[in-house]
């Protein structure tokens, strides 16, 4: 009988030291638990992602006017420090930027980067440092941004033209702008980037675009592998998610290939160096003056398609467990930073003094830290060249029976690294020499 209630209460003495362990980490994790951020509840293995809607910035958006502009969710296994206002911003992007400024390695991004060998998805070390100072100094740098103006000229030319026409043959019809400013900006970065224009060459548009659409799209979906490692692939290639990715990741790497072969080809005609040519100019000086060069064919390849990564919501890493998404959309829409941020009011900007190379954090269409988009000089000249065109050549009306408040600036719903509006804008176009 003795060694009997020996035997009974030999599994509790040996679990004891366990439960001793166990407290004190317990204690410990409580400790850190009350210097975490607000988090809203979570439910077991899929944590906060049933919060997530169809247009996940918004509900970001709106969890964070519950819980602060400094919001914790798990995504699955893994913590996401949403950031949700200017002041939170500055305090990552810059207070505490070193410690915030490398980027979590995502299934379908590293794919597509070719394992993260861009500037926009590489992690932050001495590769990115050089990688970025290659881009800033080479491949947007304000001399060469400039040395594009004539393409920049000639496809505001073409767009002005077509307006023209329409406005003349048609002068009630809409012009859908969302198309056409989406085509203006593809054949700018399409000729800047890859010395090809889609007039007269055996490049499709449609197709091309489709492709861009395509790869954004698969870069920011949903990836089970991303939320629960180790077992999350398998539901990724039940899906068919690997697959599509796979598929789109060939098709941009054979479009790639035939312009870095056609870039080589010494009876090629060039009006000015492209992204391609300088890239390939940087790779033979590498070789004749070290006898072999980083800056790789795949290399080209990732530097070519981060020309169309960008975003809403800025991810990075706070630390080697915890990402952070900056959600530069629900800042923008801060009432505490714009007056009526709903509204579509230009003249807010009238009475802004603010120099634009100072970073505004209520304002981070480029990123902000070191991670901010080396090519914002590159898109702001394009887009006031347009913009100003548009306005100087034209006065705008809406369609006939159409009011102010039935335009629908409501996003369309899907996970894209961009957003896009639900419905085309479509406007009247009145030639300003009508009048």
């Amino acid at each position: 009988m003795d060694l009997f209630n020996s035997l009974v209460w030999l599994p509790f003495l040996l679990l004891l030291p366990l439960l001793l362990i166990f407290k004190k980490k317990t204690q410990h994790v409580n400790k850190e638990l009350k210097n975490l951020p607000p988090s809203p509840p979570k439910v077991p293995i899929i944590g906060n992602l049933h919060q997530l809607g169809a247009l996940p910035h918004s509900s970001l958006s709106q969890l964070a006017s519950k819980y602060g502009p400094l919001m914790l969710l798990h995504l699955g296994r893994i913590p996401v420090l949403i950031v949700s206002s200017a002041d939170a911003a500055k305090e990552v992007l810059k207070v505490n930027d070193l410690a915030c400024c490398s980027r979590p390695k995502l299934t379908g991004v590293g794919r597509l980067s070719y394992n993260y060998i861009d500037v926009a998805f590489s992690p932050y070390n001495e590769y990115w440092r050089e990688l970025r100072k290659l881009c800033v100094l080479e491949i947007f740098s304000v001399k060469r941004v400039k040395s594009f103006r004539f393409v920049r000229e000639d496809e505001v030319g073409s767009l002005m033209d077509f307006i023209s026409q329409s406005a003349s043959s048609s002068p009630t019809d809409p012009v859908n702008l969302t198309e056409k400013v989406f085509a203006f900006s593809g054949s700018i970065i399409f000729r800047t980037a890859y010395g090809k224009s889609f007039r007269g060459s055996e490049f499709d548009r449609r197709k091309f675009y489709e492709l861009i659409h395509d790869a954004e799209t698969v870069a920011g979906a949903f990836c089970y592998d991303e939320c629960f490692p180790g077992f999350g692939w398998i539901v990724d290639w039940i899906s068919g998610h690997k697959g599509r990715v796979d598929r789109v990741f060939r098709k941009l790497d054979t479009l790639f290939q035939q312009l870095i072969e056609d870039h080589r080809k010494p009876e090629r005609t060039k009006h000015e160096d492209d992204i391609i040519d300088v890239m390939l100019g940087i790779q033979k000086k590498q070789i004749e003056e070290h006898g072999h060069a980083w800056i790789t064919k795949n290399h080209i390849k990732a530097i070519l398609l981060g020309f169309w990564s960008s975003g809403d919501v800025r991810s990075g890493g706070v630390s080697s467990t915890t990402n952070g998404s900056v959600n530069a959309w629900a800042i923008g829409r801060d009432p505490k930073y714009w007056k009526n941020p709903e509204e579509f009011s230009p003249d807010r900007f009238i009475e802004d003094t603010m120099d634009s190379k100072v970073q505004r954090f209520e304002l981070l269409s480029f990123g902000g830290g070191r991670r901010g988009c080396p090519g914002m000089y590159m898109g702001t000249v394009a887009s006031e060249h347009l913009l100003a065109n548009l306005l100087y050549c034209f006065d705008w009306a809406l369609p006939a029976g159409t009011k102010e408040a039935d335009v629908n600036m409501e996003e369309q719903t899907g996970q894209c690294l961009t957003l896009s509006k639900k419905t085309p804008l479509l406007l009247v176009p009145i030639s300003q020499a009508s009048h």
